[in-house]
């Protein structure tokens, strides 16, 4: 393996609560009463499909959608710049294939105007050879041309890249595109069988050990042969 590509929200930031508090206040004050459901759908989409959805189902008047959608993640950017939080073992992790000589990538189905006020937040900023959101690609996670283009901006084939996915979509994008993945879900999370679709499944980037990394390269061995 030669390069290692980590989704964004909920696996090196705590962010998924910014994007629910947002979506609730910003489509709240349309007179759209945001749910745990509609919360639990949305939440595999970029910020563009999760305001279009909404037009679906409740129009509304007098403001246009991409006005509606920068509201959301304008105030997803004040969150983070206020409250945003590195998740547990993402320094370590990070430090460890820096170390090692891997190229390391973020791509993310977060809009691009806030992947460097995370990476600022976060203090990561100078880990990352490569970042890529969604916007810059035709089709957003769960399709897998998020990590194809992180691949050819990486300059390494997809099958010597290792993904670290949090959610299902990212975890589907991935294997779709033919890489390893390492799924990382949250823990109400965890026991859900899909994720064992994942070449390996931990409960924290604290939990990674060089033997799963050495097992993960002994994989990607294997299928270039």
């Amino acid at each position: 393996m030669k390069a290692v590509i980590f989704d964004m929200d909920g696996l090196l930031i705590d962010s998924e609560p910014f994007w629910q508090s947002a979506e609730k206040e910003v489509f709240g004050s349309l007179g759209i009463e945001v749910t745990e459901v509609h919360s639990s759908v949305t939440s595999r989409m970029t910020t563009k499909e999760v305001t279009e959805y909404w037009f679906r189902l409740k129009p509304w008047e007098d403001i246009s959608i991409p006005d509606i959608e920068m509201k959301v993640i304008k105030r997803v950017g004040e969150h983070i710049g206020l409250h945003g939080k590195i998740m547990p073992g993402v320094m370590e992790t990070l430090v460890y294939f820096k170390k090692a000589g891997y190229k390391i990538g973020l791509a993310t189905n977060a809009p691009a105007i806030l992947i460097p006020k995370v990476l600022k937040k976060l203090n990561i900023e100078s880990y990352f050879d490569a970042v890529l959101s969604a916007e810059s690609v035709a089709k957003g996670k769960p399709a897998p041309d998020i990590y194809v283009q992180m691949a050819s901006d990486l300059s390494i084939d997809a099958a010597r890249c290792i993904v670290f996915e949090d959610s299902k979509s990212g975890m589907s994008a991935a294997i779709a595109a033919g890489m390893t993945v390492v799924a990382v879900p949250a823990r109400k999370q965890y026991d859900d069988v899909e994720f064992d679709a994942a070449h390996l499944k931990i409960g924290s980037l604290l939990d990674l050990t060089e033997d799963h990394i050495h097992d993960l390269n002994h994989r990607g061995y294997y299928n270039l042969k």
